[in-house]
């Protein structure tokens, strides 16, 4: 079996069985395909001959292209995932990226913006045209929710319990949780429903989406983000992305008493050691609020 096959049919499982999104796959795929090039460079043909002193050329390829820390590891994770398929299908005999080891990465700490910055974002949309509704209502959801772009961009009209204040969402490897939705976005999405989502439907095929574009289609990723910008650009609010949404409810929420567990659920963390890092944030803010207001702090 050569890399490349092999690389092929550890994408359809990654699809089919684990249930991994498109994007993700995609992701896999352009990372692999460079550890293909220099498998090939080398005259690897077989994915079974493959020794470390392949893995550590590709390693070195990476280097050379100045790549930073975070990009190296997710390529080398790419390739470890390779290589674990590779033994559990038993086509190698050996993970020869068992002994290999990720860059250190520096610790970056999620960036949020404040509440009142995130209140002038939320209030810049004011047209009551579908397209002013629409954009209202995927800012709203955004924050009140904490979901991925992805996330909020999957939900579907039958996704909303707007009796109960909950909305289902469909996390990575298709999980759901579902998240509560305060009162404001509750009537954004209310509104965009009864007075924007009509017009746009009749323009196209939206299905059961509930965000739409302009042709009536379900909200590319594409144009959530031009609208994100064009808000954040209006409302005088700098580096602001759809994750930036996601950052500031975590950040909010904790600096409000919410307990980190519940947060973690809330975000659909697998683990709450990855939701633990908004526990720094908030610990620099108090520590800022001590410098600051406390008479023997200096």
């Amino acid at each position: 079996m050569s890399p490349a096959v092999a690389v092929d049919r550890l994408l359809r499982q990654l699809a089919i069985e684990r249930g991994l999104s498109a994007h993700t796959v995609a992701a896999y795929r352009r990372d692999l395909a460079g550890y293909v090039a220099v498998l090939e460079a080398r005259g690897v043909t077989d994915a079974s001959a493959i020794v470390r002193a392949d893995v550590a050329a590709f390693r070195s390829a990476l280097a050379d292209r100045g790549l930073a820390a975070s990009s190296v590891a997710r390529h080398l994770s790419a390739v470890k995932a390779l290589h674990r398929w590779l033994v559990d299908e038993r086509v190698a005999s050996e993970d020869v990226t068992r002994d290999e080891r990720p860059p250190k990465l520096p610790q970056r700490l999620p960036k949020g913006i404040s509440v009142s910055q995130m209140q002038r974002l939320l209030e810049t949309p004011s047209g009551d045209d579908p397209a002013g509704l629409r954009d209202r209502a995927l800012l709203e959801l955004l924050y009140a929710t904490g979901a991925r772009i992805s996330e909020v961009l999957g939900l579907d009209v039958d996704d909303l319990a707007s009796e109960h204040g909950l909305v289902r969402v469909t996390g990575k490897g298709a999980k759901q949780r579902l998240v509560p939705v305060g009162s404001f976005a509750r009537e954004a999405v209310e509104a965009w429903l009864v007075r924007g989502r009509p017009a746009l439907a009749a323009k196209g095929r939206g299905g059961p989406a509930l965000l739409l574009g302009a042709r009536g289609g379900r909200l590319s990723r594409q144009a959530a983000w031009e609208i994100i910008q064009r808000v954040a650009d209006e409302a005088g609010v700098e580096h602001v992305s759809p994750h930036t949404f996601r950052h500031s409810f975590a950040t909010h929420l904790l600096e409000g008493g919410a307990d980190v567990r519940v947060v973690q659920e809330l975000l659909g963390h697998a683990s709450v050691a990855t939701t633990q890092i908004y526990t720094h944030v908030t610990a620099d803010t108090l520590r800022d609020m001590y410098t600051t207001a406390h008479p023997r702090a200096r």
